[in-house]
């Protein structure tokens, strides 16, 4: 595995790679000061129109933009070809496994993943046993992080199947070059990503419970306080869906009805931004304000599909993630197209021990983390940071697994300081249905500190409008 950095735009040596030389030539031409203007510009009409993100653990109410680069990242289409058809097959093992340990068990009588990583992982719900999911989906909508190593190969970093958040960010990045620079979109043939909530709406749709003809999808909100709460209402706007919370909706005879100004009204599809924790208080969590009293019982018979699927989350703890490339030879009989980053499980006594010894080095995460908090980045951590996290480790080495410090790939990025290389990562969004389908890129994040490897809005990353070109 390389650690020497990759430069999206420049190969080494310096020169420009082929499907960045026309950008690289508009670039050249076009002064500071239009860009400073620009990213001014983008800066104003995002807030206008509310694009912002809550930081959970800040003062109440605070709110942020998330930072655009107006300087876009570009992928070529042979790239992404080899790039989707890896995330096809992931996505589709990914599912397959769901619906294995919900029912025969078959990869865990085979000794291929230790049964005890599932049957005791925190995510794992009993209640999900024997339910027969429409057409055996769980992850109908999937967030898929992939990052580049130093020669430019690609690594699947962690897989988000529970409530994936950004694809928001990826419409109105679009929207907003395309404002901005329209005359960049007359020197490229680039794929389109708008007609997303067109292809999420259909996939919902072709899931819904049998017999049902004519659907009715909401999506299911904790409400206004949710730091993703600005892409629940722009995804149920552009789908033409109404935007529910737990006490719009109330279950009756094992079937879902959401109140209405007409009277009650059946649903049949819950696009759910809800942790599972909170979806129903019966069973779960009893305090919780936030799901439908009901709703599991609703599920079980049939009666409601939820996008994503209950219990989702065991398919994409940090503690399962190194088994993916053995379900994939498993359920399919293939070869694993996308890496996995390789991983140190600290449950192991051995990684442990290797782990311990090379703090410093590496990237320790928690197996439920989320958003960048949790974890070490040993090369950029202090001594006392360091000694800290150990004593953490130590305590319980279960919740932990590590891995390399990758040297993740830059892109040229319009900073303060002007045009300068960060880290990116990238997030593609794989819709499955009756069939897998996704638009062309995704959500590229960028790090906007000089040197951090860490891209996560919540820790100061930003948002660069991705181009998968067609030619």
């Amino acid at each position: 595995m390389s650690t020497d950095g990759y430069n999206e735009m420049y190969a080494n040596g310096g020169a420009l790679r082929p499907h960045y030389e026309a950008f690289a030539e508009w670039l050249a031409n076009t002064p500071v000061e239009r860009l400073v203007r620009k990213r001014a510009e983008a800066d104003t009409a995002f807030r206008r129109v509310g694009i912002t993100f809550a930081v959970y653990g800040e003062e109440a109410g605070t709110e942020r933009l998330i930072p655009f680069d107006v300087i876009p990242r570009i992928i070529p289409a042979a790239e992404w070809q080899a790039l989707e058809a890896g995330l096809h097959q992931r996505v589709r093992t990914l599912n397959a496994f769901l619906h294995d340990i919900y029912h025969d068990q078959e990869i865990l009588r085979a000794g291929r993943i230790p049964a005890d990583q599932v049957l005791n992982n925190a995510q794992f719900r009993k209640e999900m046993m024997g339910i027969d999911v429409p057409a055996g989906i769980y992850a109908h909508i999937a967030g898929v992080d992939i990052v580049r190593a130093g020669a430019g190969e690609s690594y699947v970093l962690e897989d988000n199947l529970r409530v994936p958040s950004g694809v928001s960010y990826m419409i109105e990045d679009r929207k907003m070059m395309m404002r901005l620079f329209p005359e960049l979109f007359s020197r490229h043939m680039i794929a389109p990503v708008q007609h997303y909530p067109d292809m999420l709406l259909e996939n919902l749709r072709t899931v819904a419970p049998k017999g049902v003809a004519n659907p009715t999808v909401v999506l299911l909100t904790p409400g206004a306080y949710n730091s993703a709460y600005f892409e629940h209402t722009f995804l149920a706007q552009q789908m033409g869906i109404e935007l529910v919370e737990g006490r719009d909706l109330f279950v009756s005879n094992e079937q879902v009805f959401m109140r209405t100004t007409q009277g009650p009204r059946q649903v049949d599809v819950i696009y759910r931004r809800i942790d599972d924790d909170f979806l129903d208080p019966l069973v779960f969590n009893r305090d919780s304000l936030l799901g439908v009293p009901g709703l599991l019982a609703a599920y079980r018979a049939g009666h409601v599909t939820l996008a994503n699927a209950i219990g989702t989350g065991v398919a994409d703890d940090k503690s399962i993630y190194p088994y993916v490339p053995e379900m994939i030879r498993f359920y399919l009989g293939e070869e694993p197209l996308l890496n996995n980053v390789p991983t140190w499980m600290l449950r192991k006594p051995d990684d442990l021990r290797y782990v311990l010894d090379h703090l410093s080095e590496l990237v320790v995460k928690e197996v439920h983390g989320a958003g960048g908090y949790g974890m070490l980045v040993g090369p950029a951590s202090t001594r006392a940071e360091i000694e800290a996290f150990r004593a953490r480790i130590v305590a319980t080495p279960e919740k932990y697994i590590a891995q390399p410090t990758l040297a993740l790939s830059s892109c040229p990025t319009f900073v303060e300081t002007g045009i300068a290389p960060r880290h990116i990562d990238l997030r593609p969004f794989v819709l499955s249905g009756k069939r897998v389908g996704m638009v062309p890129g995704g959500l590229t994040r960028v790090a906007l500190r000089e040197g951090s490897l860490v891209v996560n809005s919540s820790q100061g990353g930003g948002t660069k409008d991705t181009w998968v070109l067609e030619n």
